[in-house]
Order: structure tokens, then C-alpha cells, then sequence
């Protein structure tokens, strides 16, 4: 009995952190997005309105759908890119060599650099008077110099993009460096003395192998991209137009720019929904993986 009571008290404290820090938050912005709840007003929130705010984003605000297609095509694309790029970078590095250690050790320092330092370096190697992609362009592709790239939608989206995939490949890479790793490499070997090519071993055996491991960095980036907001802020805060403005910076803007905090929540919830489809295929995938 004693030490039931024990193993409860000394988990208390992460219960109520976690309580406090995300299970109450969530609560409370929930209970907001069935208000007005504009800040500009006393008395917030004011005025329960049921799920008016959820009815509206979905029935008759262009601008909600807008950031929705913004933020499917930019985790697509993102998603895509970085999971292909960060592969075809662990398949090169998995041979090994002498240097592989020390290739590994700087290719995580992008993805230590936090999202919104990223989004302003970008900002400013993309400007079209001193920017350092100018002088490049300007050097070898004339025709690509003095380009106003954060001025234009399409290349001011492919700029966060760029950004997004640049940040993340890293990371990934080393997670599929160790998924890599665990692909017996006698079952290779047999296959190669057996005449298998290398496209064959890779897709025959390389590939199922990797596939739990592709499976959680797809979820696991999917997760990030959707809700990314600090590095698309600083680089185009959802310009030109709102070309670039994802739900979460969608969210920002109406909450705490035009103070419609109630509404601005209710999108945040609606956001959450995809999330939690994700986050449930996450976990499962890694329970298993860990009972195997």
C-alpha cells in the first residue's frame, strides 16, 4: 500500500506541470472560442455564442480556406522534399569513412538554429539590394538577379519552403542514418551475391526495412509543417497578401492583432483536429516499433 501511494506522489509533479502548462490552456481556449471574445472589449470573454465561431470560419470566411490551402500545400511540399533530400543525404552517408562522424556533427548545426533565426537569415539572403542569393544569381544566372523573391507570392512561398527544408534535413537525416544502420547487412550482401543491383536491394530490401522509420518522419514533419508560425512570421508574415499565411499565423493575426481571441481559438481548435489524427499515428508507430 505504501508503495502505491509512493509511486503516485513522486508522479504528481509532472501531472500537475503538464496540467498546469498545457491539459488547463487547452481547456480555457476552448471555453474562449464559444465566446466573442474580443479583447478590445471589457468584460472578456463576452457573449456565449455556441460553436458561431466554428460555423463561420468553415461557412463564410474566404480568408480561413485561404490559410488552410497555404498550409496543406506547404506541408505537402515540405513533407515531400525534406523526407526525399534527407534519404538520398543518409544514403550517401551510410557507407561511412573517416570523415563520417564529423559530416554528421555539422550537418545538425541548421537544425539547432531556432525556426524564427532561420526565417530572418532567410529574409535577408533573399533581399534584393545586399542579399547574398542576389550576388549569387547576380554572378552565375544573370537573369535570376534583382529579383524582388519576397515580393512575389509563388517565389515568396517557395522561399518558406526552401527555408522549412533547409531547417529540417539534418535532423532527418540522422534519424534515417539510424534506420539505415539497423538493415541487416547480410540479408544486402546475399541479395548482391545473387545478382541483385542496387535500385533492386534498395527497393526490395532497403526500403521495406526503412519503411517504420519513414512512417514517423513523415508523420512526425507533418506534425511540425502544419502548425509552423515563428519562421514563416519572420520571413514573410504571411506576405505578400497572404500568399504565405498559414493557420497558425492565421490564428496570430486575428487573436492578437485584431483581438478576436474567441474566434481566433476556435480556428486554433479546428487546427488541432489533422493534429490529433497525427499525433495518434505517431504514437501508435512508435509503441510498436518498441514492442518489437
Amino acid at each position: 500500500m505504501r508503495d502505491n501511494t509512493l509511486k503516485y506522489l513522486l508522479v504528481m509533479p509532472a501531472v500537475v506541470i503538464v496540467f498546469a502548462t498545457a491539459i488547463w490552456p487547452l481547456i480555457q481556449s476552448f471555453r474562449y472560442s464559444l465566446f466573442q471574445g474580443r479583447l478590445t472589449r471589457p468584460g472578456f470573454p463576452q457573449g456565449y455564442i455556441g460553436f458561431e465561431n466554428y460555423t463561420w470560419a468553415v461557412s463564410q470566411e474566404p480568408a480561413f480556406w485561404n490559410s488552410v490551402i497555404v498550409t496543406g500545400v506547404y506541408t505537402l511540399l515540405t513533407v515531400a522534399l525534406t523526407v526525399l533530400l534527407s534519404l538520398g543525404l543518409a544514403l550517401l552517408l551510410v557507407p561511412g569513412g573517416r570523415f563520417r562522424m564529423s559530416i554528421q556533427t555539422i550537418l545538425i548545426l541548421p537544425f539547432a538554429m531556432s525556426p524564427a533565426l532561420i526565417g530572418v537569415s532567410f529574409r535577408f539572403m533573399f533581399n534584393p539590394e545586399f542579399g547574398l542569393f542576389d550576388a549569387f544569381f547576380g554572378l552565375l544566372i544573370p537573369p535570376l538577379a534583382d529579383i524582388s523573391w519576397l515580393s512575389d507570392p509563388i517565389l515568396a512561398f517557395a522561399v518558406c519552403v526552401m527555408a522549412d527544408v533547409w531547417g529540417w534535413i539534418p535532423f532527418l537525416t540522422l534519424v534515417l542514418i539510424g534506420g539505415l544502420a539497423a538493415v541487416p547487412s547480410e540479408t544486402i550482401e546475399a541479395a548482391q551475391v545473387d545478382g541483385a543491383g542496387g535500385w533492386q536491394v534498395f527497393r526490395d530490401i532497403t526500403l521495406p526495412q526503412l519503411a517504420p522509420v519513414l512512417a514517423v518522419v513523415i508523420i512526425l514533419k507533418s506534425i511540425f509543417s502544419l502548425k509552423t508560425f515563428d519562421q514563416v512570421y519572420m520571413l514573410t508574415n504571411g506576405g505578400p497578401g497572404t500568399a504565405t499565411q498559414t493557420l497558425s499565423h492565421y490564428v496570430y493575426f486575428n487573436g492578437l492583432k485584431y483581438g478576436q481571441l474567441g474566434y481566433a481559438a476556435s480556428v486554433a481548435w479546428l487546427m488541432v483536429i489533422p493534429m490529433i489524427f497525427l499525433t495518434y499515428a505517431y504514437a501508435k508507430l512508435v509503441f510498436r516499433k518498441a514492442q518489437q
